[in-house]
């Protein structure tokens, strides 16, 4: 059973209580948490009619007048009437066996519901364009960065790093599409994920663009076809490769006591056939690059090379366009 103070009453018997007692003392005695007695005293919770017998049995008290006394469920039909509303305002329907339901909305759905074109099962519109260098581009950017699921399509950025980088990519993306991107930090690791959710784009990039859903180095993935037939887009997409997937760094030596320092490019990915594509390329500009031991990565290692990559190839990715001036 509870016990119904009126209002201000059962703060003040609590108080007249622990004037005798402590709270400790209290707690004890009726076997709860101290916290529930300091609960009781700022008449957050009912008393016990228990505990309120023991507490004036121990403080020599007698059982305050005007109280009521509520059945220990006495809140069982309020918090039943508050569900009710709750649950017919959201799905409008009190009652019946939900997994039931379930099994017949599904049974509904495969017979007719997902043949239905509304808003929610038909894919939203993108502008599909035509091959050009800035769509061969965004394809090396997807294969170097970019990941493609069942419904989206996201490229991952150094947050700080690559911050300048990241407004060329999303300009990029909205000229080409027209779509709306969102933006997701994870300081954790520091990156910064740009997603597209259209299953549109998705079709799109996998059917006529050449591109593969799930993991790129599972399928060993490669440059498509239609990037390779033609020298500008292969140009476009090496850079987009490159400053994803790329870096420049600085080489030193000691030749007889003196230092010497000069910049390398390399291209790192775990698909072989993309980064023979990549090599076969360069090479192909007579930019002299090779491939390392592990079979990882493809690099520049001459000045000539780096200048012809700068001058044919370029970056648009201000990160290493420093790199490479200072």
């Amino acid at each position: 059973m509870r016990v119904c103070f009126q209002k201000g009453k059962q703060k003040a018997f609590i108080n007249k209580i622990i004037s005798k007692i402590s709270v400790e003392e209290a707690a004890k005695l009726c076997r709860l948490s101290e916290r529930t007695i300091r609960d009781w005293r700022r008449e957050k919770f009912l008393m016990h009619f228990k505990s309120l017998k023991k507490l004036c049995r121990k403080a020599n008290l007698k059982i305050p007048k005007n109280i009521r006394l509520k059945d220990n469920y006495w809140y069982v039909s309020k918090g039943a009437s508050v569900g009710g509303r709750t649950v017919w305002k959201k799905y409008h329907r009190i009652g019946g066996d939900p997994e039931y339901l379930k099994k017949k909305w599904r049974e509904w759905w495969k017979r007719d519901g997902c043949h239905r074109k509304n808003w929610l099962t038909v894919a939203k519109p993108i502008w599909k364009p035509p091959y050009s260098k800035e769509l061969a581009e965004f394809i090396g950017i997807v294969l170097g960065d970019g990941c493609i699921s069942q419904r989206q399509i996201a490229i991952s950025l150094h947050y700080k790093d690559d911050k300048a980088y990241s407004k060329y990519v999303v300009s990029l993306i909205k000229k080409l599409f027209s779509v709306p991107i969102g933006v997701y930090y994870c300081k954790k690791d520091s990156v910064i994920d740009f997603v597209v959710s259209r299953t549109e784009l998705v079709r799109y990039c996998t059917g006529k663009l050449g591109l593969k859903k799930g993991s790129k180095v599972k399928q060993q993935v490669d440059i498509p076809e239609w990037v390779k037939r033609n020298k500008e887009y292969l140009i476009a997409c090496v850079r987009g490769l490159v400053d994803t997937d790329g870096c420049i760094f600085q080489h030193k030596y000691k030749v007889n006591g003196k230092w010497y320092f000069y910049k390398k490019l390399a291209f790192s990915n775990r698909s072989k056939p993309l980064l023979k594509s990549v090599f076969d390329f360069l090479k192909m500009l007579n930019m002299n690059p090779r491939i390392t031991r592990d079979g990882k990565d493809v690099r520049l290692e001459s000045k000539q090379g780096l200048r012809l990559y700068f001058s044919i190839i370029n970056s648009h990715n201000p990160k290493y366009l420093k790199k490479y001036q200072d």
